[in-house]
C-alpha cells in the first residue's frame, strides 16, 4: 500500500458524515425537539476555503435538522443529503450523477453506517475517536477527534500536497 499522502494528491471530492465528524457527536435537545450540535469554526473555515478552491464537497448524514442546513448553507456547501437511511445508495447516486471517480474521493466517517462507503473510496479517513471498525478501514486516522477540527486536518493536508493551501484566497471568508 502506498503512502497515504500520495493518495491525497488525487483527491478532487470530499464527502463527510455530519454527527461525530463535523460535531463531537453530542446533541442537546431543546424542549421543542430541535437537536442542537456544536461545530468547530476551523472545520468551517477549511470547508468554505475548499469550496472556494473548486473542490466538490458533500455531506451524507442520517441526521436532519434546520441548524445543520443553516450551517452548511452558510459554508456554501450545496451537495447536502440529510436524513439518509441508506448512505451507500446515496453515495452511488451522487457519484453517478456528477461523474465522480470514487478513487478521487476522500470520505470521513466515524461509525458503522459509514463503513460501506469507506470500502469504496480512494481515501477513507476518520476522526481520532471513531469506532474501532471504522479505524480499521481508514487509510488515515486524524489525530483530532470529531467536532474538534478533524475536517480541517484532512482538508488542509490535501490542499497542502496539491499546492493550494495559503494562496491569496486563504485570507478571506
Amino acid at each position: 500500500m502506498t503512502n497515504y499522502k500520495a493518495q491525497l494528491k488525487k483527491v478532487k471530492t470530499f464527502i463527510f458524515d455530519y454527527d461525530g465528524v463535523l460535531t463531537e457527536g453530542t446533541i442537546i435537545m431543546t424542549e421543542q425537539g430541535e437537536a442542537l450540535r456544536i461545530s468547530n469554526i476551523k472545520d468551517g473555515y477549511a470547508l468554505q476555503l475548499a469550496v472556494k478552491m473548486g473542490y466538490r464537497i458533500a455531506i451524507i448524514s442520517g441526521a436532519r435538522s434546520k441548524s445543520m442546513e443553516h450551517r452548511l448553507k452558510a459554508l456554501q456547501i450545496t451537495d447536502v443529503f440529510l436524513g439518509v437511511g441508506n448512505k451507500l445508495e446515496t453515495f452511488h447516486t451522487y457519484l453517478r450523477n456528477n461523474s465522480i471517480d470514487p478513487s478521487e474521493v476522500l470520505f470521513m466517517g466515524d461509525d458503522i453506517p459509514d463503513y460501506q462507503i469507506m470500502r469504496e473510496v480512494g481515501m477513507p479517513t476518520c476522526p481520532a475517536d471513531a469506532a474501532e471498525e471504522i479505524k480499521k478501514m481508514a487509510r488515515y486516522i486524524s489525530h483530532v477527534p470529531g467536532g474538534k477540527g478533524c475536517v480541517r486536518d484532512v482538508i488542509e493536508q490535501v490542499m497542502k500536497v496539491q499546492g493550494k493551501w495559503m494562496t491569496d484566497d486563504a485570507f478571506f471568508w
